[in-house]
């Protein structure tokens, strides 16, 4: 367990700074297309949600690489996106800590549903007022992913350790 802890551990703090790259880029694209005047670069658009989808794929991915390498069970079925964000916030004794605080999958569930959205229509058809919020909040939610998850990174060294 103890290689397997330091690797996930590892691999969250990369993930990490990756993820607040794609923070970046959805700061500075958002920031061009709202200083375009008149607004009409819908390109911009475009990129912004592909970088929102980014941003929680790429916090998807650590908590698929938790639940299957760590607590050996991932979700199947058509929610498992859902339920995966569920079960990162569970404490399960004798093998780790919640992941994620139940303020942060619920701020979370917001960029998986858009995620969804991004997903399964033309990039044409997106929603503008749909992003706003997204893009508005993406620095504290980030905040929150980076600490917890920094956290728990803390927790899978000191759990290695301890063996």
């Amino acid at each position: 367990m103890r290689t397997t802890y330091l690797t996930i551990a590892g691999r969250i703090r990369q993930e990490l700074t990756e993820i607040t790259q794609v923070v970046e880029r959805v700061q500075q694209i958002w920031q061009l297309y709202t200083s375009t005047q008149p607004r009409g670069n819908e390109f911009l658009v475009d990129a912004t949600a592909l970088n929102l989808h980014s941003f929680y794929a790429g916090i998807e991915r650590l908590l698929e690489v938790i639940a299957d390498r760590i607590d050996r069970e991932k979700p199947m079925g058509s929610a498992w996106h859902r339920e995966l964000l569920q079960q990162m916030t569970a404490d399960i004794p004798g093998v780790r800590p919640a992941v994620l605080s139940p303020e942060t999958r619920t701020r979370l569930d917001r960029y998986r549903g858009f995620r969804h959205v991004v997903r399964n229509v033309y990039s044409f058809s997106l929603d503008v007022e749909q992003i706003v919020p997204l893009v508005r909040h993406l620095h504290a939610v980030d905040a929150q992913i980076q600490r917890e998850l920094s956290q728990f990174a803390d927790w899978l060294e000191q759990a290695a350790g301890a063996e």
